[in-house]
Protein backbone atom coordinates (compact mmCIF):
# COMPACT_ATOMS: atom_id res chain seq x y z
CA UNK A 1 0.00 0.00 0.00
CA UNK A 2 3.22 2.53 0.95
CA UNK A 3 4.21 1.53 -2.54
CA UNK A 4 1.68 2.17 -4.56
CA UNK A 5 0.75 5.87 -2.88
CA UNK A 6 4.91 6.69 -3.21
CA UNK A 7 4.06 5.43 -6.78
CA UNK A 8 0.83 7.45 -7.40
CA UNK A 9 2.57 10.70 -5.55
CA UNK A 10 5.44 10.56 -7.90
CA UNK A 11 3.75 10.45 -10.65
CA UNK A 12 1.11 13.02 -10.32
CA UNK A 13 4.33 15.35 -9.26
CA UNK A 14 5.82 14.17 -12.71
CA UNK A 15 2.96 15.02 -14.42
CA UNK A 16 2.43 18.67 -12.67
CA UNK A 17 -0.23 17.67 -10.83
CA UNK A 18 -0.92 17.55 -6.84
CA UNK A 19 -1.33 14.63 -4.41
CA UNK A 20 -3.98 16.58 -2.37
CA UNK A 21 -7.46 14.98 -2.29
CA UNK A 22 -10.24 16.10 -4.32
CA UNK A 23 -12.45 19.19 -3.05
CA UNK A 24 -15.73 18.41 -2.05
CA UNK A 25 -18.63 18.45 -4.71
CA UNK A 26 -20.47 21.30 -5.30
CA UNK A 27 -24.23 20.86 -5.13
CA UNK A 28 -26.76 20.81 -7.82
CA UNK A 29 -30.36 20.95 -7.84
CA UNK A 30 -32.62 19.09 -10.24
CA UNK A 31 -36.75 19.50 -9.90
CA UNK A 32 -38.06 17.37 -11.82
CA UNK A 33 -41.32 18.10 -12.96
CA UNK A 34 -43.48 15.04 -13.71
CA UNK A 35 -46.93 13.55 -13.23
CA UNK A 36 -47.96 9.48 -13.72
CA UNK A 37 -50.75 10.59 -16.18
CA UNK A 38 -47.86 11.80 -18.90
CA UNK A 39 -46.66 8.35 -20.55
CA UNK A 40 -43.33 9.95 -21.62
CA UNK A 41 -42.85 10.69 -17.85
CA UNK A 42 -41.57 7.10 -16.44
CA UNK A 43 -37.73 7.07 -18.61
CA UNK A 44 -37.45 10.57 -16.65
CA UNK A 45 -38.08 9.00 -13.53
CA UNK A 46 -35.74 6.18 -13.91
CA UNK A 47 -32.94 8.94 -15.15
CA UNK A 48 -33.43 10.77 -11.87
CA UNK A 49 -33.08 7.55 -9.43
CA UNK A 50 -30.21 6.65 -11.41
CA UNK A 51 -28.80 9.91 -11.12
CA UNK A 52 -29.76 9.95 -7.21
CA UNK A 53 -28.20 6.65 -6.79
CA UNK A 54 -24.96 6.73 -8.58
CA UNK A 55 -23.80 10.48 -8.81
CA UNK A 56 -22.05 10.05 -11.85
CA UNK A 57 -20.38 13.19 -11.68
CA UNK A 58 -17.41 13.24 -9.69
CA UNK A 59 -17.33 17.51 -8.81
CA UNK A 60 -20.98 17.30 -8.34
CA UNK A 61 -23.65 16.55 -5.11
CA UNK A 62 -26.36 15.84 -7.35
CA UNK A 63 -29.70 16.65 -5.09
CA UNK A 64 -32.60 15.81 -6.67
CA UNK A 65 -36.66 15.93 -6.18
CA UNK A 66 -39.75 15.04 -8.13
CA UNK A 67 -42.29 17.41 -7.99
CA UNK A 68 -45.96 15.99 -9.43
CA UNK A 69 -48.04 18.34 -11.30
CA UNK A 70 -51.69 18.41 -11.50
CA UNK A 71 -52.97 19.21 -14.91
CA UNK A 72 -52.74 15.63 -16.07
CA UNK A 73 -55.13 14.56 -13.81
CA UNK A 74 -58.10 15.53 -15.98
CA UNK A 75 -57.31 13.14 -18.47
CA UNK A 76 -57.80 10.02 -16.64
CA UNK A 77 -55.42 9.28 -13.44
CA UNK A 78 -55.56 11.53 -10.65
CA UNK A 79 -51.39 11.25 -9.69
CA UNK A 80 -51.71 10.52 -5.69
CA UNK A 81 -48.47 12.89 -5.29
CA UNK A 82 -49.59 15.48 -7.41
CA UNK A 83 -50.12 19.12 -6.66
CA UNK A 84 -51.28 22.79 -8.10
CA UNK A 85 -48.39 23.89 -5.84
CA UNK A 86 -45.70 22.19 -7.96
CA UNK A 87 -47.65 23.52 -11.22
CA UNK A 88 -47.64 26.79 -9.90
CA UNK A 89 -43.90 26.15 -9.20
CA UNK A 90 -43.33 24.85 -12.73
CA UNK A 91 -45.10 28.29 -13.72
CA UNK A 92 -42.86 30.49 -11.97
CA UNK A 93 -39.93 28.93 -14.01
CA UNK A 94 -41.43 29.34 -17.17
CA UNK A 95 -41.81 32.68 -16.51
CA UNK A 96 -38.22 32.73 -15.13
CA UNK A 97 -36.28 31.12 -17.97
CA UNK A 98 -38.93 32.77 -20.95
CA UNK A 99 -40.18 29.79 -21.63
CA UNK A 100 -43.41 29.33 -24.35
CA UNK A 101 -45.14 26.97 -21.73
CA UNK A 102 -44.63 24.02 -19.05
CA UNK A 103 -44.66 20.48 -20.24
CA UNK A 104 -43.19 17.28 -18.80
CA UNK A 105 -41.01 15.61 -18.01
CA UNK A 106 -39.40 19.00 -17.27
CA UNK A 107 -36.10 18.73 -15.69
CA UNK A 108 -35.10 22.54 -13.81
CA UNK A 109 -31.36 22.54 -13.09
CA UNK A 110 -30.30 24.85 -10.20
CA UNK A 111 -33.50 27.21 -11.36
CA UNK A 112 -31.61 27.92 -14.50
CA UNK A 113 -31.51 26.05 -17.34
CA UNK A 114 -34.06 23.39 -17.90
CA UNK A 115 -34.19 19.78 -19.92
CA UNK A 116 -36.19 16.81 -21.33
CA UNK A 117 -36.39 15.31 -17.78
CA UNK A 118 -34.79 12.27 -20.31
CA UNK A 119 -32.34 13.43 -22.14
CA UNK A 120 -29.25 12.00 -20.07
CA UNK A 121 -26.94 13.24 -22.51
CA UNK A 122 -27.84 17.04 -22.43
CA UNK A 123 -28.86 16.77 -18.44
CA UNK A 124 -25.06 15.20 -17.88
CA UNK A 125 -23.69 18.54 -20.10
CA UNK A 126 -25.46 20.91 -17.85
CA UNK A 127 -24.03 19.11 -15.26
CA UNK A 128 -20.57 19.67 -16.02
CA UNK A 129 -21.42 23.55 -16.62
CA UNK A 130 -23.38 23.55 -13.21
CA UNK A 131 -20.70 21.76 -11.41
CA UNK A 132 -18.33 25.14 -12.13
CA UNK A 133 -20.43 27.73 -10.39
CA UNK A 134 -19.79 28.67 -6.85
CA UNK A 135 -22.60 28.21 -4.17
CA UNK A 136 -23.61 29.89 -0.80
CA UNK A 137 -23.09 27.73 2.23
CA UNK A 138 -25.83 25.63 3.54
CA UNK A 139 -26.57 22.93 6.16
CA UNK A 140 -29.43 21.11 7.17
CA UNK A 141 -29.53 18.28 10.02
CA UNK A 142 -32.88 16.43 10.75
CA UNK A 143 -34.32 13.79 12.88
CA UNK A 144 -37.01 11.78 12.47
CA UNK A 145 -39.38 11.49 16.29
CA UNK A 146 -42.69 9.49 15.79
CA UNK A 147 -45.21 10.87 13.28
CA UNK A 148 -42.75 14.68 13.04
CA UNK A 149 -39.13 15.52 11.88
CA UNK A 150 -36.98 18.00 13.60
CA UNK A 151 -34.71 20.16 11.08
CA UNK A 152 -32.34 22.51 11.73
CA UNK A 153 -31.15 24.61 8.87
CA UNK A 154 -28.13 27.36 8.60
CA UNK A 155 -27.34 29.38 5.51
CA UNK A 156 -24.14 31.22 5.19
CA UNK A 157 -23.45 34.73 3.88
CA UNK A 158 -24.88 35.37 0.43
CA UNK A 159 -24.36 38.16 -2.37
CA UNK A 160 -27.77 38.97 -3.20
CA UNK A 161 -31.32 38.56 -1.47
CA UNK A 162 -32.57 34.76 -1.36
CA UNK A 163 -35.41 32.59 -0.28
CA UNK A 164 -34.73 29.72 1.75
CA UNK A 165 -36.87 26.50 1.63
CA UNK A 166 -37.08 23.06 2.72
CA UNK A 167 -38.48 20.17 0.65
CA UNK A 168 -39.43 16.92 2.87
CA UNK A 169 -39.37 14.16 0.25
CA UNK A 170 -39.50 10.55 0.23
CA UNK A 171 -39.44 7.07 -2.07
CA UNK A 172 -43.33 6.22 -1.93
CA UNK A 173 -43.81 2.50 -2.72
CA UNK A 174 -44.77 1.66 -6.75
CA UNK A 175 -47.90 2.78 -8.12
CA UNK A 176 -50.35 0.45 -9.58
CA UNK A 177 -51.93 3.08 -12.49
CA UNK A 178 -55.30 1.84 -14.00
CA UNK A 179 -55.97 4.67 -16.11
CA UNK A 180 -55.07 7.11 -18.29
CA UNK A 181 -51.83 7.36 -20.81
CA UNK A 182 -50.15 4.74 -18.42
CA UNK A 183 -52.66 2.34 -17.83
CA UNK A 184 -51.59 -0.76 -16.65
CA UNK A 185 -47.96 0.33 -15.39
CA UNK A 186 -46.32 -0.10 -12.12
CA UNK A 187 -44.45 3.57 -11.95
CA UNK A 188 -41.80 3.95 -8.90
CA UNK A 189 -40.41 7.55 -8.41
CA UNK A 190 -37.67 9.36 -6.47
CA UNK A 191 -37.32 12.03 -3.69
CA UNK A 192 -41.08 12.92 -4.04
CA UNK A 193 -41.43 16.28 -2.60
CA UNK A 194 -44.69 16.16 -0.07
CA UNK A 195 -43.28 19.39 1.88
CA UNK A 196 -42.36 22.72 0.23
CA UNK A 197 -42.51 25.26 2.29
CA UNK A 198 -40.93 28.90 2.41
CA UNK A 199 -38.92 29.20 5.72
CA UNK A 200 -37.27 32.54 5.32
CA UNK A 201 -36.36 35.57 3.06
CA UNK A 202 -32.85 36.52 3.74
CA UNK A 203 -31.06 40.22 3.10
CA UNK A 204 -28.06 39.77 0.97
CA UNK A 205 -25.62 39.31 4.03
CA UNK A 206 -24.83 37.79 7.46
CA UNK A 207 -25.74 33.91 8.61
CA UNK A 208 -29.13 32.37 9.36
CA UNK A 209 -30.34 29.55 11.28
CA UNK A 210 -33.76 28.43 12.32
CA UNK A 211 -35.13 24.92 13.85
CA UNK A 212 -38.42 23.71 12.41
CA UNK A 213 -40.26 20.57 13.75
CA UNK A 214 -43.05 19.23 11.43
CA UNK A 215 -45.45 16.37 10.74
CA UNK A 216 -44.96 13.56 8.14
CA UNK A 217 -47.23 12.65 5.96
CA UNK A 218 -47.30 8.50 5.71
CA UNK A 219 -44.51 8.24 8.43
CA UNK A 220 -44.39 5.12 7.68
CA UNK A 221 -43.43 5.50 3.87
CA UNK A 222 -39.69 4.76 2.20
CA UNK A 223 -36.86 6.41 3.52
CA UNK A 224 -37.36 10.24 3.46
CA UNK A 225 -35.05 13.26 3.50
CA UNK A 226 -35.19 16.95 3.75
CA UNK A 227 -33.43 19.26 1.27
CA UNK A 228 -33.02 22.81 1.85
CA UNK A 229 -32.08 25.04 -0.93
CA UNK A 230 -31.34 29.36 -1.38
CA UNK A 231 -33.33 30.79 -4.46
CA UNK A 232 -32.95 34.12 -5.64
CA UNK A 233 -36.98 35.29 -5.90
CA UNK A 234 -36.17 37.56 -8.98
CA UNK A 235 -34.37 35.41 -11.19
CA UNK A 236 -35.01 31.45 -9.55
CA UNK A 237 -31.08 30.52 -9.17
CA UNK A 238 -30.27 28.40 -6.57
CA UNK A 239 -27.61 29.81 -4.60
CA UNK A 240 -27.03 26.69 -2.04
CA UNK A 241 -28.82 23.67 -1.70
CA UNK A 242 -27.82 20.92 1.01
CA UNK A 243 -29.64 17.18 1.90
CA UNK A 244 -29.99 15.10 4.67
CA UNK A 245 -31.38 11.56 4.79
CA UNK A 246 -33.40 10.36 7.90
Amino acid sequence: MITRYVTLFAALVLAGGSAEPAGPRRPILLELFTSEGCSSCPPADRLLETFDRTQPVSGADLIVLSEHVDYWNRLGWTDPYSSPLFTERQQEYVRHLHLEGAYTPQLVMDGQADFVGSDERAIRAGILRAETRPKAAVSVRAQHVGSEVKVSLEAGDRMRPAELYLALANDPAQSQVTRGENSGRTLGHVAVVRNLIRVASLPAHGTFAKELTLPLKNENARPWRAVAFLQDSGTGQILGAAEARL
